[in-house]
């Protein structure tokens, strides 16, 4: 459970961190846009992660 809780917080992370660099860098307006999604699914999965690594421990 916590190992694939850790992938799919890595696979929003790097969506994140690829359209927030074209936001910042190019000023891609777009990409600005996109890091929502991924941002708001990061914060459930980390909230997820605590719960089931507090279980866990």
């Amino acid at each position: 459970m916590i190992n694939e809780l850790i992938e799919k917080i890595n696979a929003s992370y790097k969506a994140l961190k690829a359209d927030a660099e074209l936001q910042a860098e190019k000023g891609n307006k777009a990409a600005g846009t996109r890091v929502r999604n991924p941002s708001l699914e990061l914060d459930k999965l980390l909230k997820e992660f605590r719960k089931a690594y507090l279980k866990f421990f």
